[in-house]
């Protein structure tokens, strides 16, 4: 439920809040006051779209506040409610340059999060809606969500199996595609399997040949240096026996200071270490053994690595891959029949699959449809619609127009009296009879939808008089089980409201602003004698008392 709005700087409106009845709320006011733009704070708090241009000029932003309740009041405490179950407030600032910040609960959140949190509670019903039921496009949307969990359950079977056979065709058109690659083509893939089988290249065969050769090629020097560096250690006089002296001199000095001891030992292990690093290069430099016809192989190897990285690379991964690639363009010309075969396979089942799912839905759909004509006549009938009626058609389309959402292109037709023919309702249907048309949907649709509050933008368009009566009756009954807010020029639907705002547009230094504020008592009674007569003379004055049941 939405305990309040408040508005910041969208359109005309510089400030506003509202706190909508639990019930039925009524705006009104004359016709651009400056009513819709509540709605507008509405969608933006639902998550739709931002546009800077809903920023009021001059102003550096917009804001939009709103604070909901979820659920159902807890408990009492001392005979009153202790609460509901939770509490959330969502606001949205929106700069002059269109970009949108989010809080949810006082937290940075996406406009995505705002969307499944909000639009959820919240069924917006404008004259934008009422064109577009004009499309039978969305006519499906309403059949599914009336139909229920029946329909979801099959209408989500047959996405899945939508989704399994669109794999499938694309899996087969790729084995397809690849199977058609042109002669060139072929006969390159071909050169540049051939090419690098001849040498068989690994990442492993590479690096351990690049270090063989660089050895190789380097044997002289590696043996000079190892052996120069054998004799400065171990040589008569050479590091080995210098350190030697020094730990025997350092020795006899700790005969006389013992702290001295730490640094010959020090020295006497360093020398060790020595000693053993020296017989290491020893042996290094003697297990150099300069191969030449072993060192020409290594060389003439290396060598066709690098033609094939000039090739192919620049580096040998590139070369791999290009190979990899090569031989899959020569797998798939050459027809891999069993790929293929597979392939069809798979598609056949998944096309079995969808068709049944299909079957599944459409009668799921075509089961559903009499009842929701049904049901949205009988509304009609009670918006003084005489014998107007709504035929909702599902007709199964054939298989290469089946789309994600089903097989079947549902439309609801108007019948405008019994002894007419259904005919599309952009064909047939007034501007007043598509909002009681729209109306009567929202009637029936309300046990399907889970929305907790209803907002209405100017249902009552093009009606008054005796269908005014009944439009207002039907949307008090539907505030007995929804939150319903409804922006209205209909005086019957102002005055059953269980609150009132009046939008009033006034004028400042040559800049329109609209102020919106609750009506009561006499302010109420005037303000329904206008929508009644456009003034407030006795005989308004006294009509619109009537109507609010005031004596």
């Amino acid at each position: 439920m939405i305990d309040e709005i408040c508005v910041s700087n969208i359109a005309l409106i510089q400030e506003a809040s509202i706190q909508p009845a639990p019930g039925l709320t009524a705006i009104t006011g004359e016709t651009g006051a400056g009513k819709t733009a509540l709605l507008s704070a509405c969608r933006l708090l639902s998550g739709q779209r931002a546009d800077k241009q809903q920023v009021r000029e001059g102003a550096s932003e917009a804001s939009v506040s709103g604070r909901f309740y979820l659920g159902e009041p807890t408990g009492t405490v001392d005979g009153e409610e202790d609460g509901l179950e939770r509490e959330m407030v969502v606001s949205r600032r929106i700069s002059a340059d269109g970009r949108s910040r989010v809080k949810i609960d006082g937290q940075i959140a996406s406009v995505g999060e705002l969307s499944s949190a909000v639009a959820p509670m919240i069924d917006l019903c404008s004259q934008h809606d009422q064109q577009a039921l004009l499309h039978a496009a969305s006519h499906k949307a309403y059949l599914d969500e009336f139909a229920g969990a029946v329909a979801k359950e099959a209408s989500a079977a047959y996405s899945q199996a939508y989704a399994r056979m669109m794999e499938a065709k694309e899996h087969l058109d790729g084995i397809l595609s690849a199977s058609e690659v042109s002669q060139e083509r072929l006969d390159e893939a071909r050169y540049v399997v051939c090419q690098v089988d001849e040498v068989l290249p690994s990442a492993e065969d590479y690096e351990e040949l690049a270090q063989f050769v660089r050895i190789s090629e380097n044997a002289e020097a590696l043996a000079r240096t190892s052996n120069e560096a054998y004799d400065a250690l171990c040589s008569e006089g050479g590091a080995l026996d210098q350190m030697n002296a020094a730990i025997a001199l350092i020795e006899e000095g700790a005969a006389f200071d013992d702290k001295l001891q730490a640094h010959a030992d020090s020295l006497r292990e360093a020398s060790y270490i020595a000693e053993d690093a020296a017989r290491e290069v020893l042996r290094y430099r003697d297990a150099i053994d300069l191969d030449m016809s072993t060192l020409e192989q290594a060389q003439e190897r290396m060598s066709a690595y690098q033609t094939l990285m000039r090739k192919f690379g620049p580096t040998l991964d590139d070369v791999l891959a290009h190979a990899d690639d090569a031989r899959r363009t020569i797998q798939a010309a050459d027809g891999s029949e069993e790929a293929l075969s597979s392939a069809k396979r798979a598609l056949s089942d998944a096309e079995e699959e969808l068709s049944s799912a299909a079957n599944v839905l459409h009668d799921v759909r075509q089961a559903a449809a009499p009842e929701l004509s049904h049901q949205i006549s009988v509304a009609m009938s009670r918006l003084e619609m005489g014998s107007a009626s709504i035929e909702c058609n599902v007709q199964m389309m054939e298989r290469p127009q089946w789309t994600e959402s089903g097989p079947d292109r549902v439309e609801l037709l108007f019948r405008p009296s019994s002894g007419m023919g259904a005919r599309p309702l952009s064909k047939v249907a007034s501007g007043g009879e598509l909002s009681r048309v729209m109306l009567a949907l929202h009637v029936v649709m309300k046990e399907a939808k889970v929305y907790p509050a209803l907002v209405f933008d100017e249902i009552d368009a093009g009606v008054g008089g005796s269908v005014g009566n009944a439009l207002a009756e039907v949307l008090e009954e539907l505030s007995h089980t929804h939150q319903v807010i409804v922006v209205t020029h209909l005086a019957q639907v102002a005055s059953r409201a269980d609150k009132q705002y009046v939008a009033l547009k006034d004028e400042a230094d040559g800049v329109a602003v609209t102020r919106i504020h609750e009506v009561t008592g006499d302010e109420r009674v005037a303000e329904v004698a206008r929508m009644l007569s456009g003034s407030t003379s006795d005989t308004s004055l006294a009509h619109a008392r009537e109507l609010l049941g005031i004596s």
